[in-house]
């Protein structure tokens, strides 16, 4: 998608790989005119390609900065990663709102990223970005809390079928104890 900043005819759109929009219901559109709706993507992400990622790394910061982006990722899944030098994954930066410019955040030791707009840890693995909580839980995608879902779903209806397999048998040893003291237990 690209986002226009203003009604200039010869304006160079952003168009990052994604985009979050805090507050904004999805929808299918190929332009996003900021200066139209007032809204600016809170968090933006590129993906590292050969041709993009230097100018990713070196003018986008201060492109989104200047529009109002609140943090700015770059992600690099290549293996080996593209810049050679610092041969990290992930980069990121937050909006200095004072100063109109992005600071690049510090990265942790485990190369992951804290993005305070999303509320979640940003690690790198493999060629994925997983989103994990403060707690360090994973945040699940939706086909991933789907497929949780149905294994929790057949574990309860396995544990279902144990506990009256269990009680089958328990009705069974009580039938059985009855008849040894000589009570017929369809009779009860």
């Amino acid at each position: 998608m690209n986002f226009y900043q203003t009604l200039e005819e010869d304006e160079q759109p952003l168009a990052p790989d994604i985009a979050v929009i805090k507050g904004v219901a999805y929808e299918y559109i190929r332009s996003w005119k900021v200066w139209q709706t007032g809204i600016v993507p809170h968090v933006v992400f590129e993906i590292a390609s050969q041709e993009t990622w230097k100018r990713d790394l070196e003018e986008k910061p201060l492109l989104y900065a200047q529009m109002g982006v609140q943090e700015y990722f770059a992600y690099d899944p290549n293996e080996p990663p593209l810049r050679k030098k610092t041969p990290c994954k992930l980069y990121g930066w937050q909006l200095n709102k004072a100063r109109g410019v992005m600071r690049e955040m510090p990265i942790g030791p485990d190369g992951s990223l804290w993005s305070s707009q999303l509320d979640s840890f940003l690690v790198p693995d493999g060629v994925y970005l997983r989103l994990y909580n403060s707690y360090g839980k994973l945040r699940l995608t939706r086909a991933e809390a789907e497929a949780e879902g149905r294994w929790a779903e057949a574990q309860r209806a396995e544990a279902a079928i144990r506990q009256a397999e269990e009680e089958r048998k328990r009705n069974e040893a009580l039938a059985e104890k009855l008849r040894s003291l000589g009570i017929d237990p369809d009779q009860i």
